[in-house]
């Protein structure tokens, strides 16, 4: 059952925290520049793999180095904080894909630019946390990837059409709500999860 949890609300928490996020408007980027997308599907998928699981072992070291009661209260601060966080719209800096082309084909380009603009973004550090919560690796890493590929797969394939329907300050609110839901309970320590 917290296998089935943790692989839910790590893919539902990433699914929307992704939505006008930073990497997704690379996303966006990469179509409109190469118009290749199953090259910039693998590339996404392979670079939130990799970070995704590195951040994941991160937020489990964490877990096993505090008390369950400090633990708790981190979880739900950083739980609290992403729910902030996720009000804040992001914006894609050029850098983040300027010169990498050059030498690189669709593919690198993309695992390049998708794992250097992951680091340290709102998914990432949600990664943590939820690695940190949720015992199971595996089913944080796979969640928050098919949330990732659920928010950027269709950027890349509809981009400007998805982009024009959607209030991105609706997904962001909705996103924070969880965020905030999920840092409360887990203060409280409702249902015991740790």
């Amino acid at each position: 059952m917290i296998k089935l949890e943790a692989f839910l609300v790590s893919t539902g928490i990433v699914a929307l925290g992704e939505m006008g996020d930073k990497t997704q408007l690379l996303a966006l980027l990469l179509a409109a520049r190469f118009k290749k997308p199953v090259p910039i599907i693998a590339g996404i998928l392979i670079a939130t793999l990799v970070n995704h699981a590195l951040a994941g072992a991160v937020g489990g070291w964490i877990a096993t180095q505090m008390g369950p009661q400090l633990l708790r209260w981190v979880i739900g601060g950083s739980f609290l904080a992403m729910a902030v966080w996720m009000l804040i719209p992001d914006k894609l800096d050029d850098e983040d894909t300027e010169g990498q082309t050059r030498h690189l084909g669709v593919l690198a380009t993309t695992v390049l630019a998708f794992f250097m603009a992951e680091m340290g973004d709102k998914t990432q550090i949600a990664t943590v946390a939820l690695a940190a919560r949720y015992p199971d690796l595996v089913a944080v890493v796979s969640g928050t990837t098919l949330g990732m590929m659920l928010a950027n797969v269709p950027a890349v394939l509809l981009g400007d059409q998805i982009s024009r329907k959607l209030s991105m300050t609706l997904v962001h609110g909705v996103a924070a709500a969880i965020f905030a839901v999920l840092g409360v309970l887990t203060l409280l320590n409702v249902g015991q999860l740790l």
